[in-house]
């Protein structure tokens, strides 16, 4: 991915491209050797690594950053990607898993509760049969010891996957991801609640409110304890953020006209 296919939204850059090409991004990548990193990026991610640096950076690091909330989709139509797409998290998972299974490339899952990984490997195995998934790690939720961590990439490696679903939430996926890319050697996607959605703990937003940028609301109807301090802390700073980002895109644009 070049850095002309990328445009920054408040500081941290977006890949602007359609679920195809990044699912097939995904799929040379596995295909070929060396760890890989993919970020699916919204307003939270955002706004979290406006905050952080340090975590901008990391994210800044990905091979591929894709678009997964409709706000950034039209952030990058008003920054001049007319045709920008969103990739949304849990359909690229879907496509991901229908292509791994077509090219025989095995898959493995981190993430997650071990009740619902075990039901997420059960809808894999309804939705696609023979689909090779050669592990599933339900980590405990608190950090790692070292001799975890150690016995963690251990297993991982000794599977020979080729993709790497990591479903912690953002920004612990992005930073495990970072942290473990010299001792992986597969191409890792951060998938932030696609566990929880498909392993039956969740439920998807209508599409209508999908389409409209009205996910999050949804989310936060069905999980107001979890979600109301992050939706509160960053989405009204996005908003006034990227008006101004917006602005001066226009006064630079007027510039280039004189």
């Amino acid at each position: 991915m070049t850095d002309a296919s990328r445009v920054r939204i408040l500081g941290l850059r977006v890949s602007a491209v359609d679920p195809t090409v990044a699912v097939q991004s995904v799929v040379d990548w596995a295909s070929g050797s060396g760890a890989r990193r993919v970020a699916v990026a919204n307003v939270h991610m955002i706004m979290e690594a406006w905050d952080a640096l340090a975590f901008r950076e990391i994210v800044d690091s990905c091979d591929l950053v894709v678009p997964d909330g409709m706000p950034l989709v039209w952030a990058l139509r008003a920054l001049g990607v007319a045709g920008a797409r969103r990739v949304r998290g849990p359909d690229l998972v879907l496509r991901v898993c229908r292509a791994a299974r077509e090219q025989g490339l095995s898959v493995g899952l981190y993430g997650g509760s071990e009740p619902t990984l075990h039901c997420f490997e059960g809808f894999l195995a309804a939705e696609f049969p023979g689909l090779l998934v050669g592990c599933a790690i339900a980590p405990p939720f608190r950090p790692l010891t070292q001799e975890e961590d150690e016995q963690v990439v251990s297993s991982i490696r000794e599977s020979e996957i080729r993709i790497l679903f990591v479903g912690l939430g953002c920004p612990k996926q992005e930073r495990w991801m970072a942290a473990h890319r010299d001792v992986l050697d597969c191409v890792m996607i951060g998938v932030g609640a696609a566990f929880d959605l498909y392993g039956g703990k969740t439920r998807h937003a209508p599409t209508w409110m999908q389409s409209a940028g009205l996910e999050w609301l949804f989310r936060l109807a069905t999980e107001p304890r979890r979600l109301w301090k992050r939706y509160l802390k960053h989405n009204p700073r996005f908003l006034v953020l990227f008006a101004l980002q917006y602005l001066g895109y226009l006064s630079a644009q007027a510039q280039r006209q004189r």
